[in-house]
């Protein structure tokens, strides 16, 4: 993980709840973090990471990601391990 996708990461899990993370930034982090980013029907993004999927609307007609889908993806990262397996990492 580069240091652009660590200032993702960190705008993700920054209270209070960044309402403009580029929605391109947040898919580059999951396949970072080894997730698999698939096309659904429509705006739909099916991500697998590890054992745990997720369904996401990819924003349009803007490029940012609100606060709820924010939300979201910060509560798919921590049910996937991610923050448990990056603190592992580091010591």
């Amino acid at each position: 993980m580069n240091s652009k996708h660590q200032k993702t990461l960190e705008k993700v899990f920054k209270d209070p709840v960044s309402p403009s993370i580029p929605w391109r930034d947040i898919e580059k982090l999951f396949l970072a973090l080894g997730g698999e980013v698939k096309e659904g029907a429509g705006s739909r993004v099916r991500v697998k990471l590890g054992d745990v999927f997720a369904v996401f609307h990819r924003p349009h007609p803007e490029r940012v990601t609100d606060k709820g889908a924010v939300k979201s993806v910060r509560k798919f990262l921590t049910n996937s391990g991610v923050l448990e397996n990056l603190e592992d990492n580091d010591a």
